[in-house]
């Protein structure tokens, strides 16, 4: 039959089937959902209406994440799929989708608040500051001076070396996994959630 977006081959809301008084067009065609799998990068191109293109991710281990609190973005490595609101199914197959929670890779974010700040984020062994420069420790200085109190959740994911981010993108339809690092009430209700899924 086909994949189509028009209503014409639903019911009326009486439960009557509505006669097909046209055929199908070219422009309501639908496709089969992209369903990108965590793993080696592999992409589709497909052109669609108006010469546009669609870049269907099949498969991907990368994501660009924004620390919202920080007003920064780093590219690291997808780890796990942790949470999806909509089916545990996608969970199991690791599918990565719009609004799945996700756990990646805190290096390179640990790594740039050590640069700016010169804390070490998740390690017992704290920074050898008499290495510096005096124009570096005039920067860190600076930066500590107007830096933001770490929030205490975050802390703690970073002493295990992972973060909690939630993908902002279609990956199935744009080609890149992009999202941004869960924080505050939004993280604590999904640490929240997926410590409930645990126990079940």
């Amino acid at each position: 039959m086909g994949i189509v977006r028009s209503g014409l081959h639903k019911r009326k809301v009486t439960g009557a089937k509505r006669t097909p008084y046209r055929t199908k067009k070219k422009y309501e065609i639908g496709r089969p959902p992209a369903n990108t799998k965590l793993g080696e990068p592999r992409m589709r191109l497909v052109r669609v209406r108006g010469g546009n293109i669609k870049k269907k991710l099949i498969r991907q281990n990368k994501g660009n994440f924004a620390w919202g609190s920080e007003a920064i973005a780093k590219k690291t490595r997808i780890l796990d799929v942790i949470y999806n609101a909509s089916s545990n199914e996608l969970v199991r197959t690791k599918t990565l989708v719009k609004s799945a929670v996700i756990v990646v890779d805190c290096t390179p974010f640990r790594q740039y608040y050590e640069t700016r700040y010169g804390i070490n984020l998740g390690r017992t062994k704290n920074v050898d500051e008499s290495k510096w420069d005096k124009k570096k420790a005039e920067q860190v200085k600076k930066a500590r001076a107007g830096m933001e109190p770490l929030d205490s959740l975050i802390a703690d994911q970073f002493k295990g070396g992972k973060l909690m981010a939630k993908i902002g993108s279609s990956p199935g339809q744009v080609g890149a996994v992009d999202g941004y690092i869960l924080e505050g009430a939004e993280l604590a209700f999904y640490l929240k959630k997926v410590q409930l899924k645990k126990k079940k």
